[in-house]
């Protein structure tokens, strides 16, 4: 039986894995092309543990752009964990008002009262003892660990999950994979430089490994990517299906009385916890508008204003409708309710959709 003929090399190259991707290659891309973060030490300089953890939890699930200014001002108000520490926690939460997940904020001001009065102002070296600070999980007490000081570790973001995901063709969706994406990453860290290892990482995901049209041109892990010798960069991560979010349903009012508008904090634990707010009903999925008013403030003579507000939270989407009225003066007593200047009611820290609520009152002007 005659013998099949043999593959020429470039046959043989062609199924050939890529080789292993080099962590030399990715900092010495990182020196030259590294990103300037208002939070990141130039190279050279020792990283600030402070500003290393307030833009961690300023950055989960929020983008760079969006974290910048208010990294900025807090730095700027609280210059050191201390500082933050003393603060009042309605200030803390007035300045976090519009970056979102406000649960991050009470455990920011909880973390930073836990490292200053507890630990002397010095934050953990160590992942574990990270892990034991209100606020901190695995992402962020590796983040602060490689990066504040330096610890064999690999914080594993989104763009560095992406950029696992595609340079060993990980053919599950993220979310199914996390556990091997982690474990995976820590394989690839150099002996040394674990802070610029990570930060590299996350720079190479968020500039040139991008979720759509990857610039492998300019990677300096190209070579050693399976997806891109596949050329399926754009296939993963694999994509998994998205679920619809619920819509829910419920009311604002929207109360005035001599130039002053009806304000109240909401309770501490739950959605947009100890925030400040119109008064609002439960937002449910089986809101029923026309009981809408059992809910108000106070009696008076509400009118729906036109159209909804809408706004989208991490698991539902909302649509508000708004009921405003005017008194000609203020009730004896409104339980946890508190009467605003107009004229300083930016100044209250309202969250994104209280200040949109505002915003179609006409309370606001944007």
């Amino acid at each position: 039986m005659p013998r099949a003929p043999a593959k020429s090399s470039a046959a043989r190259s062609s199924t050939k894995s890529p080789p292993r991707p080099d962590p030399r290659a990715l900092l010495s891309w990182y020196d030259r092309r590294r990103r300037d973060l208002p939070w990141r030490a130039a190279p050279g300089e020792r990283a600030d543990p402070y500003a290393v953890w307030l833009s961690e939890i300023m950055l989960q699930q929020t983008t760079v752009e969006a974290v910048k200014p208010y990294f900025l001002g807090f730095l700027a108000r609280w210059p050191s964990v201390e500082a933050l520490a003393a603060a009042p926690l309605e200030e803390v939460m007035k300045a976090w008002a519009g970056l979102g997940y406000y649960a991050r904020a009470r455990n920011l001001h909880a973390c930073a009262q836990q490292v200053a009065f507890e630990r002397g102002g010095v934050f953990p070296r160590e992942e574990d003892d990270l892990l034991s600070l209100p606020g901190v999980g695995p992402y962020t007490a590796a983040a602060v660990a490689a990066i504040a000081f330096d610890a064999p570790c690999v914080a594993v973001d989104g763009n560095v999950e992406r950029v696992v995901a595609r340079l060993f063709a990980i053919d599950r969706p993220i979310r199914e994979a996390k556990r091997e994406l982690r474990e995976t990453a820590q394989t690839l860290r150099p002996a040394a430089r674990s802070g610029d290892f990570t930060q590299a990482l996350m720079d190479l995901g968020a500039t040139v490994c991008t979720p759509r049209g990857p610039r492998c041109d300019l990677c300096p892990f190209a070579s050693g990517c399976e997806a891109a010798r596949r050329g399926e960069t754009e296939r993963f991560p694999v994509k998994a299906q998205k679920l619809e979010k619920p819509l829910r349903r419920g009311a604002a009012f929207v109360l005035t009385c001599g130039g002053a508008a009806l304000l109240r904090t909401r309770p501490p634990r739950g959605l947009l916890g100890g925030m400040s707010e119109f008064p609002s009903t439960p937002f449910r999925v089986d809101f029923d508008p026309s009981r809408a008013q059992a809910h108000a403030p106070a009696a008076a003579r509400w009118r729906a204003l036109p159209g909804e507000v809408e706004h989208v939270f991490t698991h539902f989407s909302l649509r508000l409708t708004i009921f405003a009225a005017t008194l000609p003066a203020p009730p004896p007593h409104i339980e946890n309710g508190r009467w605003t200047p107009l004229a300083r009611l930016s100044e209250e820290g309202l969250p994104t959709l209280m200040r949109k609520v505002a915003v179609r009152a006409g309370l606001i002007v944007e």
